[in-house]
């Protein structure tokens, strides 16, 4: 744009020049037509980075070095034009051998073109990732051959001697992104696996992420680090957790599930500023963003509020992230709002389709959660194929409502009620629900997130590629179980103060001061403030069917003048997975457990012996 105003204002001063030619005006013109000059090569050399990267990217950037304490000089994506004329030493895979004279080596930060000058050096013999130390020659690559595709393509090493490390002797399956095998076969033999570089760029982000995470608490904020431990008993009222067996008849330990009830005890021990690493189980469904055991950046922290710990956290991913991260403040909506609009509690905001609210153009029914929303997409997409409407209705089974396709709308509701709906649709086609209030929300966001998959692979919409991260609040403090009550987050989180005249009467009603934060539909995090007042806690306890003596040890922390305290966990897993575009937290995750929470590396988990089973006081029971 300045270039193209400083074009414009250069044409209309040279105009003014011609007729009054001042040498105000000539001296003016003059400058313009430098800037106008000093832009273009600026825009010139701004492409030019743009498509081969700066100088300074070819060049060997001022790094940690990642070659000390080891017999190598450099690492496979080191070496530059300035090296030249340097012996070196390069240890890596052989990736490529070409023509007997040239050989590719590769290790976790590039590769290099090494060359055969030497009769009785023979890579012929080589099998791929074979481990090999190279010491040779930095020369220059002919002018024709310098390849700009490679960090290191202007130069090569001539070979002076060539070791075997380690032959291959045979491998499961090749490093090639056009042969990648099934991810069963890869998580198998995931220590192969993890030589491909897009799973070695996504294990050193989240490294320089978390590493970020912990500078940002500590060094600008004074947090305290403190490990808690992961051999617990149970806790009332939460996930299903692992238990352990002990050599003492009939007592387990269990695997924590978080560390929520050790970091509220650090808040009354005077910790007031905590944080931990900490990894969490659960013995739940695996699914692509759930593991059975996680990682997550536990925080808590005294004297704060609900607001106090959002502004924190939109910092903290501000500062250590580095990626498109919005500077003001993150939208915020309730728990009504996102169930009303997007049919979920982590809505994805990167598309807009919302559900909108119908119930009124139906007669009143006896039943108060009685609930008629629709979901409006593009009409272009047309009739849905049997495959697509055979899903719909397995999510209509889910939730137990009807649901009712475009085409079939006039016949299932008639005619009136049917223009009324779409005289607010602005031409698109619709699926309408009826039923449970809630379940009919759940349902259309199910369909929404199904309709928004088709759309895109037809371009019929058009996805934000940007990092929408968004606050949901006003979560209700209980929901309705078969026996009564359950919380909504975990028994500890404090009831919103405006509706704690409700807790007695109608406590489907309360809110909570709970938080999640939700980017791109996935929930990356969540907390709340807590419940620090004895009496309070007990009630809650209570009223969720939870023997408070269980927690006595946690009861008697809360008396002994535990202050104020609010926290939240973010899912380290699910946040690395978004921010690099991952399918599945899987694939940032070293060694994760497959779809069914097993490990397909070891085969875990295993039958353990008889004299085993004897030693821990237990009895397999074979099903």
């Amino acid at each position: 744009m300045w270039g193209r105003n400083i074009a414009r204002y250069t044409n209309v001063l040279t105009n003014v020049y011609t007729i009054n030619n001042s040498v105000k005006v000539q001296r003016t013109l003059q400058t313009l037509i430098n800037s106008k000059r000093t832009v273009k090569r600026e825009l010139s050399t701004q492409l030019l980075e743009e498509k081969h990267g700066t100088s300074d990217d070819r060049k060997p950037k001022k790094l940690a070095d990642c070659s000390t304490f080891t017999y190598r000089t450099h690492t496979c994506g080191d070496l530059r034009s300035e090296h030249i004329g340097q012996t070196v030493v390069l240890c890596g895979w052989v990736q490529y051998a070409r023509l007997s004279k040239f050989l590719l080596v590769r290790d976790s930060y590039g590769l290099t073109q090494c060359i055969v000058n030497n009769a009785d050096i023979n890579i012929t013999v080589l099998p791929l990732e074979t481990i090999v130390k190279v010491t040779g020659t930095v020369v220059s690559r002919p002018k024709d051959m310098h390849n700009r595709e490679m960090a290191t393509g202007e130069i090569e090493v001539s070979i002076n001697k060539l070791e075997i490390l380690n032959e291959v002797s045979k491998l499961p399956f090749n490093l090639r992104n056009y042969q990648k095998p099934k991810e069963q076969l890869r998580l198998q033999h995931r220590y192969i696996d993890l030589r491909f570089p897009e799973m070695q760029n996504i294990l050193r982000q989240r490294s320089t992420i978390l590493h970020s995470m912990r500078r940002f608490l500590v060094e600008e904020h004074n947090f305290v680090e403190v490990e808690t431990p992961t051999l617990f008993c149970r806790t009332p009222g939460g996930a299903r957790e692992f238990v352990v067996p002990t050599h003492h008849s009939g007592l387990f330990y269990s695997l924590v599930q978080s560390p929520q009830q050790f970091k509220q005890m650090l808040m009354a021990g005077g910790i007031d500023r905590y944080f931990q690493v900490a990894r969490c189980y659960r013995d739940e469904t695996t699914r692509p963003d759930r593991q059975p055991e996680f990682t997550q950046l536990d925080i808590e922290l005294s004297f704060t509020s609900l607001d106090g710990i959002i502004n924190l956290i939109e910092l903290l991913l501000r500062k250590t992230c580095n990626h498109n991260i919005p500077k003001s403040s993150f939208n915020r909506i309730t728990y009504k709002e996102a169930l009303e609009s997007y049919g979920t509690d982590k809505p994805n905001m990167k598309y807009d389709m919302k559900l909108k609210n119908v119930t009124d153009l139906f007669s009143q029914s006896t039943d108060t959660n009685f609930g008629a929303f629709i979901l409006p997409y593009p009409s272009k997409l047309g009739k849905l194929t049997a495959k697509y409407k055979e899903k719909i209705h397995d999510i209509r089974k889910k939730y137990n409502v009807k649901v009712v396709l475009n085409e079939n709308i006039s016949k299932e509701i008639g005619q009136d009620t049917s223009n009324k709906i779409k005289s607010v649709t602005e031409g698109n086609d619709i699926v309408l629900s009826l039923g449970d209030y809630e379940n009919v929300c759940l349902c259309l966001g199910e369909i929404r997130e199904l309709l928004a998959a088709i759309l895109k692979s037809k371009n019929l919409i058009s996805f934000n590629e940007n990092i929408e991260p968004i606050w949901i609040i006003d979560f209700p403090l209980f929901v309705k179980a078969e026996n009564g009550l359950e919380t909504c987050h975990h028994p500890f989180t404090a009831p919103h103060p405006d509706d704690l005249h409700l807790l007695d009467t109608d406590p489907l009603k309360v809110r909570s001061l709970a938080y999640d934060i939700v980017l791109n539909g996935h929930e990356i995090g969540g907390g709340s403030v807590r419940v620090h007042n004895p009496q309070l806690q007990e009630k809650i306890l209570k009223m969720l069917n939870i023997d408070p003596s269980k927690l006595s040890y946690f009861m008697n922390a809360l008396r002994s003048g535990c202050p104020p305290h609010a926290g939240i966990a973010l899912g380290i897993d699910r946040l690395v997975a978004v921010l690099c575009n991952a399918e599945s937290i899987r694939d940032v995750i070293a060694f994760p457990k497959s779809h069914d929470g097993k490990d397909p590396l070891s085969g875990a988990p295993n039958k353990i012996s008889d004299e085993d089973q004897k030693y821990y006081h237990i009895k397999s029971i074979e099903t």
